[in-house]
């Protein structure tokens, strides 16, 4: 006799193991099948191994400069082997806390490869071929995405990888060709630069960190030029061509047509994600997708089959796990009939770890005056942070966007050293629809990185006191 649950949750990442956990909360019956390892994409390969890594290159970093706080350090060095097995034990202490978590909160853990057979109906396919059919009044996709291949350049793991191969190979490379400028192309191009790999960052749109407001590309431009990576807006790459023994030879060409040559020894290809959908038989169900490949959902989460929702990046729209975990809470939500609206995406951080950091949240400058909006802007400058001087990271700035005629926060963007943790401040401000006059008679602690915040807001009705 098949088993039967209230929700079958498919894919284990942020987004189905917060939506299991939601659910068993409130008392429902859960299964949640995972094919490969529990926690996903984000902590087996994604966010938290990386972030490992990331961590692993500042310290480096901060060691070359030891001089500057008045240490000496020499014979500077790294095991890249055990830097990796860092990095996976760090992953891997996160996938014991989720397993944790999945039987604190009684939900049923199935593995294996899972596909719709019908409306309610989901069958299973464990690692020998055995076959389980499974009941659930409701349906939740979790899946994810997976890192989209270039035609002309197949990925091998050797020649062309992938950030997941970056991930784990242990023979460091010398000189590297970084495709596509995006979080995953800019935080890899940080890591491996600051470890001493020659990095090359070709990106084809006009500036890098293409979906940042400008003043951010522009200022993470000089941060990793100054830093020594090798950067190429507005350019594409010609031809790639492996040579026995001798490299990897590849050809740029920018917008103007001028050339490049290069000769790398590995091609990490950053250039976007698609869908994991393939072997889910969404057909089978009637579960529609967009004209990209991801699937289609309404404000709740829900598909175009009532009782079938998807959250997380298999939907589209930002790619990062804050977001699929929020996603879980409101397709959850709709599932116990007390989901009252959807997700604000205008109200979603995005965050990119490289150093200087980066976040932002809501509006663009250029989306704020695309929608017709005039603006009143704040900026102030890490340069004139006491905090930021003692740290030694006076890189970057906080510029606040505001809606000049209420004086609502519309967009928030911050560039330096602690950028990813501040951007939280400003997320609640947004939701809360705060003016610039909350935020600048807000007192923050003095000596404070946050105190940039005030600072900028004040600076928006010109009345900033450190500049």
């Amino acid at each position: 006799m098949a088993q039967s649950f209230d929700i079958i949750i498919i894919g284990s990442g942020p987004g189905g193991y917060v939506a299991a956990i939601k659910a068993g909360q409130a008392g429902k019956t859960v299964a949640i099948i995972e094919k490969q390892h529990l926690g996903g994409i984000c902590l087996n390969w994604g966010c938290i191994p990386t972030k490992a890594l990331l961590k692993t290159a500042e310290i480096y970093q901060g060691m070359h400069n030891a001089a500057e706080f008045g240490l000496k350090a020499s014979g500077l060095g790294f095991d890249y082997k055990k830097v990796i097995e860092r990095s996976r034990s760090v992953a891997d202490a996160n996938i014991k806390g989720v397993k944790f978590l999945m039987k604190k909160n009684k939900i049923t853990v199935i593995e294996g490869n899972a596909s719709l057979v019908a409306q309610g109906i989901v069958k299973v396919v464990d690692d020998k071929g055995a076959e389980e059919m499974i009941n659930g009044k409701s349906i939740i996709i979790a899946t994810g995405v997976s890192a989209r291949e270039l035609p002309d350049y197949p990925i091998d793991g050797k020649n062309f990888i992938t950030y997941r191969h970056a991930l784990e190979i242990t023979d460091f490379p010398k000189r590297m060709l970084v495709i596509g400028s995006g979080a995953i192309g800019s935080e890899f191009s940080y890591y491996f630069n600051a470890l001493g790999t020659e990095v090359h960052m070709v990106e084809i749109m006009d500036r890098i960190l293409p979906v940042e407001d400008t003043e951010t590309s522009k200022a993470i431009l000089t941060a990793f030029q100054k830093q020594g990576i090798n950067c190429y807006p507005k350019t594409k790459v010609e031809t790639i061509k492996a040579t026995k023994g001798k490299g990897i030879n590849a050809v740029l060409k920018d917008s103007e047509g001028k050339e490049t040559k290069l000769t790398i020894d590995r091609v990490l290809v950053a250039v976007g994600m698609t869908a994991n959908t393939a072997g889910l038989d969404l057909d089978k169900a009637s579960v529609k997708l967009d004209e990209k490949g991801f699937i289609q959902t309404n404000e709740f989460m829900e598909t175009s089959v009532k009782g079938i929702y998807a959250i997380g990046d298999v939907t589209g729209k930002q790619l990062l796990a804050h977001k699929a975990s929020a996603e879980g809470e409101v397709a959850v939500a709709h599932i116990l009939g007390t989901a009252k609206h959807g997700l604000n995406y205008d109200l979603i951080p995005g965050c990119t770890y490289c150093q200087p950091q980066v976040a932002s949240i809501g509006l663009t400058e250029r989306a704020a005056k695309e929608k017709g909006y005039s603006l009143k802007i704040g900026r102030f400058p890490f340069q004139a942070s006491g905090k930021a001087r003692a740290i030694g990271h006076t890189e970057g700035f906080v510029k606040l966007i505001f809606d000049e005629k209420y004086g609502e926060l519309l967009g928030a963007h911050i560039v330096g050293a602690e950028a990813t943790e501040m951007i939280a401040e400003l997320g609640i401000a947004m939701k809360l629809e705060t003016s610039y006059e909350e935020i600048m008679h807000s007192v923050h602690a003095h000596p404070t990185l946050s105190e940039a915040v005030m600072e900028a807001a004040m600076d928006s009705r010109g009345v900033a006191v450190h500049i």
